[in-house]
Parts: structure tokens; sequence; C-alpha cells
């Protein structure tokens, strides 16, 4: 019994602080359907984040680092749409200061998980880790600052481009992407090869985004909105059960 509690402990308490940050100030109407999609969104964030908590209890120790961090992904992402959803319902205004904000968190973290599953099986170098984290910043801070009016928009967006194919060319044909090849069982091969497949046509979605959005103005801030929301489920809960399924598929084997 006490054991059953103690795993409890963590996914409970951290599931407990979340209500705190989903106020009433504004009714949910029943078309407004950005603002219904904030709301489905941030549930699932929260009971992905309780679900991959507890399956750390339940895959071996290689594994168990992985598998926090995707759930603390989950979770930062679940915080962050509850304040999203706030914005639009309260304002009508796309929340991209907090999406941004979200994003400079979770995709680092997702894209630490590279190096992490590497270097669970095999002798990697620091080199991974830092290109693929610079990457990641260079993509993000450029995209932020076009769309924030900082810098000019077009600019923002190819530099972010150039971030964002730098990761690509790291997990296909760079150091991570020959060791995940060379020298990875084949759970972590699967888990890797589906992880940069998430990262090369889910993220697709967000400079499509920026280019239709801010650069070209044909997707008005409704449709930007429920699009880029849907692509966060994709591009955060799967890309986690993803490594969830290789953790418990290797666990199995052990």
């Amino acid at each position: 019994m006490f054991k059953i509690f103690k795993k409890m402990i963590l996914p409970t308490s951290v599931m407990a602080i979340l209500p705190g940050v989903a106020s009433a100030s504004a009714n949910l109407q029943p078309t407004d359907f950005v603002g219904i999609s904030f709301w489905v969104i941030s549930m699932c964030m929260v009971a992905a984040t309780a679900f991959f908590f507890l399956e750390t209890n339940n895959v071996s120790g290689k594994w168990k680092t992985s598998l926090a961090i995707g759930g603390l992904v989950c979770l930062v992402a679940a915080v962050h749409y509850f304040y999203m959803r706030e914005v639009w319902v309260t304002t009508g205004d796309t929340p991209t200061v907090y999406r941004y904000v979200d994003w400079l968190i979770t995709v680092p973290l997702q894209m630490i998980e590279f190096y992490i599953i590497l270097s669970a099986v095999a002798a990697v170098s620091a080199g991974i880790f830092w290109r693929l984290l610079i990457g990641t910043l260079v993509m993000l801070v450029a995209g932020y600052m076009g769309e924030a009016g900082m810098i000019n928009a077009w600019a923002g967006f190819i530099v972010g481009l150039a971030g964002w194919a730098y990761i690509l060319y790291e997990i296909f044909a760079g150091e991570a992407g020959k060791t995940a090849a060379d020298k990875a069982p084949a759970a972590v091969q699967t888990a890797f090869n589906t992880m940069r497949w998430i990262v090369t046509v889910g993220w697709a979605i967000y400079p499509l985004g920026y280019f239709l959005g801010y650069l070209t103005g044909s997707a008005d801030a409704t449709s930007l909105n429920v699009i880029y929301n849907i692509a966060d489920v994709v591009n955060k809960i799967a890309f986690v059960a993803v490594i969830w399924a290789a953790a418990t598929a290797s666990t199995k084997k052990a």
C-alpha cells in the first residue's frame, strides 16, 4: 500500500496546483471553437502529465529520466494552455507571448530527449546536446522576434527556418542521426526515427502558420490558433508517447 501511495505523490501533487491557473473570469461560448480547443487540449496535457509521471515507475532506470522530462513537457504546456485559453476567451487576441514562452521551455526539452535516449544506450558527445539546443533557440527566438515586430517578419522567418534546418540535419545526417543508426538498439532506433519525423512533418505546421498568418495575412486568427493547438497535441503528447512506447518495449525485453 505504501508503494502505491508513494508512486501517486508526485503526479497527484502536480495535478493539485493546476486548477489554480484556470480561472472562470470569462464564459466559454459554445461557438468559440478556438476557446474550446484550448480547453480540451489543456485537459489532454494534464492527463498526459499524470500518465507519463506514473509510468516512470514502470520502466527501467535508463528510461526514467526521458519519461520524466516528457511529463514536464506536458505539464508546462498544460499550465500555459490554461493561460492562453483565458487570453483568447477574455480578449479574442492570439496569445503569442504565452505560446512562445511555452515553446521556449518545452521545445528545448524535447530536443534534449534525442540526446538523453541516445546517451542511455551509447557513449555520445556533448556536442549533440549543444547543437540541438542552439538550433532550437535560434529557431524560437527568431520566430518570436519576427512575430512580435522586433525585427523584420521575413528576416525572423528565414532565420527561424535556418534553425529548424540545422536541427533536422543533426537528427538525420549529423552525429545524432549516425549514432542512432550505428549504436542504438532496435527500440531506440524506432523511437528516434518516429521522433525525428514528428519534428519534420509535425513542426512544418508552425512555419506554415507563420507564413500564412504573419507574412501573407491569408489565415485568420481563429484558423491559425486551432491549427497550432492541434499541432501541439501531436508534437508534444505524441512525441513523448513514442518515448514511452520505446521505454516500455525495452523494459519488457530486459
